[in-house]
């Protein structure tokens, strides 16, 4: 009775087989539509993660593939198109989320089966930055409904959004490894990240004045000069100097500087002291209030756009001499911050990167 009890088991085996074999064909033929079948990963039944029993490796997948269209109609998950990934690159260790341990546990029984070399699982919490929602989910929506431009959109936050605001690449790395490697989850303020990167780039950057919100004022009683000079780096000064245009009748200083210093003296950075009011006076050729100088445009100046990371747009009036950085340049404009040149020329784009 065990001999034929076995046979019939052996039957059930094989025939268990061979029907899983015809309908993994028929799905590869593409007899079955999406929803009507899987293939499963024979786990054991019994295991005590029940999340691992019998875990889905492939679907039928109707729509349409951006790369290949409908060629196939088969496709792998993720946790099994990852072991086969990971053993033909060669990766050693790989580094995952914590609520990803249930894959590593897929991948692991895959390498097994195929007894191929073993990765080495690296867990880390769930990363929070203060007073910004991450959603790569939404940000797709928003791109497939024009309201975003692209993957480059400041409002997406993703790699390629930080790339075209000036975040560099280093700065990125620094930020992560200063947060180190933990299972526990954190949540940690942007500045650190915008810290990193001002590290970098604020000696690459060139300094020029740009007045947001303008308000004219004439300086009465002013000595006439054409040009007020500046370096166009302070702590490089061989790099060399930029000429500000200057005309008494008509310099923009920003509205909140009209009001905060109204009827008060107050240096204009480079050139001289004033008081301030609309029609201000001129006090003196030296700044005497070292911590109270304020930025400022005259007459010429260009109107460039900045684009900020909420997708909101404004105009600034800057300095003419702007105009000599080049596309991909990072500057820095006087109260305002570092910005990315986007776009060169007569219609220059800037792209704000931080304070």
């Amino acid at each position: 009775r065990a001999n034929r009890a076995e046979g019939i088991a052996c039957e059930h085996r094989k025939n268990s087989v061979e029907t899983n074999l015809k309908e993994w064909h028929q799905m590869l033929e593409g007899k079955y539509s999406e929803g009507q079948a899987v293939l499963r990963l024979k786990t054991d039944m019994k295991d005590p993660n029940p999340a691992f029993r019998d875990r889905v490796l492939f679907r039928v997948v109707d729509r349409e593939h951006p790369r290949v269209g409908k060629k196939f109609k088969v496709w792998p998950l993720l946790e099994f198109s990852w072991a086969v990934d990971d053993h033909l690159l060669g990766i050693t260790h790989v580094i995952r989320g914590k609520d990803l341990m249930i894959e590593d546990m897929v991948e692991d029984f895959i390498w097994n089966v195929m007894k191929w070399k073993k990765a080495v699982f690296v867990h880390h919490g769930l990363l929070q930055i203060e007073d910004l929602k991450l959603s790569k989910t939404q940000a797709r929506r928003s791109i497939e409904k024009k309201e975003f431009s692209g993957w480059e959109d400041p409002r997406t936050w993703s790699m390629q959004s930080l790339q075209r605001r000036g975040i560099q690449p280093q700065a990125v790395r620094n930020f992560v490894l200063k947060l180190g490697l933990s299972q526990a989850d954190i949540k940690v303020p942007l500045e650190i990240l915008y810290s990193e990167n001002r590290k970098i780039i604020d000696k690459m950057a060139n300094r020029y004045f740009g007045v947001l919100d303008g308000i004219p004022i004439r300086v009465w009683g002013a000595p006439k000069i054409n040009f007020a000079e500046a370096n166009l780096h302070p702590d490089f000064p061989e790099r060399g100097k930029r000429k500000v245009p200057v005309n008494p009748e008509k310099i923009y200083i920003e509205k909140e500087d009209f009001k905060n210093f109204d009827d008060k003296e107050v240096g204009l950075i480079n050139l001289y002291t004033v008081r301030v009011c609309a029609k201000a006076e001129f006090i003196s050729k030296d700044i005497k209030f070292e911590d109270q100088k304020i930025h400022w445009v005259s007459e010429p100046n260009v109107k460039i756009k900045i684009v900020f990371p909420d997708g909101t747009e404004k105009e600034v009036r800057a300095e003419p001499d702007i105009m000599h950085a080049k596309k991909d340049d990072l500057i820095q404009l006087y109260r305002i911050g570092f910005c990315r040149v986007d776009k060169a020329g007569k219609e220059m784009v800037l792209y704000f990167t931080h304070k």
